[in-house]
């Protein structure tokens, strides 16, 4: 007992201590506890007296070309470095605003360098180029042939180019045959009077045996047959062809020469079924004969062959020459050009081959909307007329008065794919899959396509080809080059449609590379020994 008290008399300053620092504590935590609480609601009650509810609706700024980009604060686009405007403006225009437009702020079309012009109508123009040959003059061929059978006696022309007179003679025949009939003649002449019908018909049987007559009346002035008869040049000109020798025996109907006068010949133009529509009678062509050089000369359309030849698809044009010192020869390559107006056409709506987007399926414009505060354009497929040059016509599809994208149009047509709107390769709208796409394109991807888009160019030239074959090997010479993202060739145009990054390649070393598989273009010509290795199918030349 007396252990205990002494153990509690030891610590008993301990459990005073004790005592008195807990009912400090929990003095302390009570008395701040009611403190925050307090504080706490003041501050909660005094915050929502102080609440600005139109602060929940804040202005969103965006990108007009990256339309992915939306931040509360104004600024500059973090991939193209445009001014952002605000959200709001992007839709700007009412109630009329088409779904399908692409708005564009006025920094982002100075940046795309958008350039626009009024459609307007005119008179189409175009020069086209003519590839030909000089041919010979088919009005001015004359082919002799055996009127009756015999032996060629003797010949005085010797070999092909020979030139000859008309009435000239060209070999010496003999003929059992004929002799017969001069005696049928002479007896007939003795009975001229009594029975002249008898006459006339041994005398008709004679000229029909191609006898003038003067060698007839000779016959009867002589009264004797004559057994050797001459074959006569029936045109001045030159011997093409010498189908007989010394010697031969001939049948009747038997080739014997061909003379043909080359005073006059044709130039006969290789033209395009695309090129037809702006050829017509009188137009006048300019044209040079590769081997005379340094010459020129001018014609004016005589023919237009009425059919398309089946395997070269071309129709010829026809100038006439006049070769009086017989310098020109026929099968001589000749080139010419052709200022033309549209074959009976008067004003018709022209538009720049800029502002055209064409897919070989579908040609497309975008058409800049009125009234909007800022650029706001519109897809629209269009049907083409002829080639104008640097211009098509407009068959359908635009209006005189309205205004599309003349410059700039691939990156109008690359921002309306990137927005999901309408455009060339997308023509019913929807976001496309560019094949990294995790629900929107990253920085990165939009900073690729916006350089591609202002690199891109698209390009038409003409390529010569026939068939399916040709089409495979034209499109994939262009595919070939680096650089290239479409080829398309057509063999009805002979057109061939190129998209390319031209920081990569040009139109140049594109057709180059057609040209070496045999195929020419409109400024290069194949090689003859790569030509001449084509199928039969793909010969496209004369």
């Amino acid at each position: 007992m007396k252990d205990i008290i002494q153990n509690i008399t030891q610590n008993f300053k301990l459990i005073i201590g004790v005592l008195v620092i807990g009912i400090f504590l929990g003095w302390l935590f009570f008395h701040q506890g009611g403190t925050s609480s307090e504080s706490i609601n003041e501050q909660e009650l005094t915050g929502h007296e102080g609440h600005d509810h139109e602060s929940e609706d804040p202005t969103t700024w965006t990108c007009s070309m990256h339309p992915q980009i939306k931040q509360d604060n104004p600024g500059d686009c973090p991939i193209c470095g445009m001014d952002l405007i605000p959200l709001a403006s992007m839709d700007s225009g009412g109630d009329d605003v088409d779904p399908n437009e692409i708005m564009m702020s006025e920094s982002a079309a100075k940046l795309a360098d958008i350039q626009t012009m009024i459609v307007s109508s005119g008179i189409p123009q175009k020069s086209i180029r003519l590839q030909g040959k000089i041919q010979e003059d088919e009005r001015r061929i004359s082919e002799l042939t055996a009127r009756f059978g015999g032996r060629i006696e003797k010949l005085f022309v010797n070999f092909k180019g020979q030139n000859v007179r008309k009435g000239e003679k060209l070999a010496t025949i003999y003929s059992p045959e004929l002799v017969t009939s001069q005696r049928e003649l002479l007896e007939a002449v003795s009975y001229k009077e009594t029975r002249p019908a008898l006459y006339k018909a041994a005398k008709g049987k004679l000229k029909l045996w191609d006898l003038n007559d003067g060698q007839i009346r000779a016959i009867e002035e002589n009264g004797e047959p004559q057994l050797y008869f001459d074959i006569l040049s029936p045109i001045s000109g030159t011997v093409t062809m010498r189908h007989v020798a010394l010697g031969d025996y001939v049948k009747e109907g038997t080739a014997l020469f061909k003379v043909v006068d080359l005073t006059r010949v044709w130039a006969l133009f290789d033209a395009y079924e695309s090129d037809l529509p702006w050829i017509k009678i009188n137009d006048k062509i300019e044209y040079s004969i590769q081997s005379l050089p340094g010459k020129s000369y001018s014609g004016k359309v005589s023919f237009i062959d009425p059919f398309i030849d089946s395997k070269t698809r071309v129709a010829k044009v026809r100038i006439e020459l006049i070769n009086s010192k017989l310098e020109v020869k026929p099968e001589m390559f000749t080139s010419g050009i052709l200022e033309s107006k549209i074959a009976g056409s008067g004003n018709e709506i022209l538009i720049p081959k800029t502002a055209l987007l064409w897919t070989g399926k579908r040609a497309v414009v975008y058409v800049k909307v009125q009234d909007r505060e800022n650029p706001s354009f519109l897809y629209r497929e269009i049907v083409l007329g002829p080639e104008a040059g640097n211009f098509y016509v407009v068959a359908s599809g635009l209006n005189e008065g309205e205004e599309i994208a003349v410059n700039g149009v691939f990156k109008i047509d690359a921002a309306s794919q990137l927005q999901g709107l309408q455009s060339m390769m997308n023509p019913d709208g929807g976001v496309m899959s560019t094949g990294h796409n995790h629900g929107s394109l990253n920085g990165e991807d939009f900073v690729q396509n916006e350089s591609l888009a202002k690199s891109m160019q698209h390009v038409m030239v003409k390529a010569g080809g026939l068939c399916g074959m040709c089409k495979d090997r034209i499109e994939t010479a262009a595919l070939s080059v680096s650089g290239v993202e479409l080829a398309k060739w057509e063999a009805e145009s002979q057109m061939l449609h190129l998209n390319f990054d031209s920081t990569e390649t040009n139109s140049d070393e594109i057709q180059k590379a057609v040209v070496k598989v045999g195929h020419d273009t409109e400024k290069y010509k194949a090689p003859d020994e790569v030509y001449n290795e084509l199928p039969e199918c793909c010969l496209y030349r004369n």
